[in-house]
């Protein structure tokens, strides 16, 4: 038995409210959701903020928070740890959900966590130029790479890093990077 190609088109599938890509040959719906990103507030014990300098598109070149997205079978929190190890050779260990940070334009769910060292080591991964702790009153604000980081700064600073509830915050069409 030969197997046919598939055919896509855009319909709205019985009981529900958009459009999907449906395949005409054997009616399998492709369902486009969004993306998780994992990421971290972390603080070294004197309070400096660890931030990597982006050597990848979008925004190389401007500082963000250790983040990116989740993988397969990896739980929100392992991802925001392997991608402090990914992009800042950092060991660290969550102190719970700082905030939760929709981006609808790009389709993104964004989830940060509180974070300690648990080493004191850090160095610049291969999606990293660079990575530094900075002071509080040095972060380089108008150097971030994205809104949903001042956001997650701006919220882990209103708590001093206390637990508190975590932040939800959704990205507005006007709250463009750049």
């Amino acid at each position: 038995m030969d197997a046919q190609e598939p055919d896509f088109h855009h319909a709205t599938p019985e009981g529900e409210d958009r459009e999907r890509r449906i395949c005409r040959t054997c009616g399998f719906i492709d369902y486009v959701n969004p993306k998780i990103v994992a990421g971290v507030v972390a603080t070294h014990a004197d309070g400096r903020v660890l931030m990597c300098r982006r050597a990848i598109e979008p925004r190389s070149g401007y500082w963000t928070l250790p983040a990116g997205y989740m993988e397969e079978g990896e739980s929100v929190e392992q991802a925001a740890l392997r991608e402090a190890r990914e992009e800042a050779c950092a060991s660290l260990e969550l102190d719970g959900v700082l905030g939760i940070y929709s981006v609808p334009r790009i389709s993104q769910v964004q989830i940060f966590f509180r974070a300690r060292f648990a080493a004191p080591d850090i160095a610049a991964g291969p999606e990293s130029e660079e990575v530094a702790l900075f002071e509080w009153d040095r972060l380089p604000l108008s150097e971030l790479a994205f809104p949903s980081v001042k956001w997650a700064l701006d919220d882990y600073q209103a708590g001093h890093g206390r637990a508190l509830p975590p932040s939800m915050r959704t990205q507005t069409p006007d709250m463009r990077p750049d």
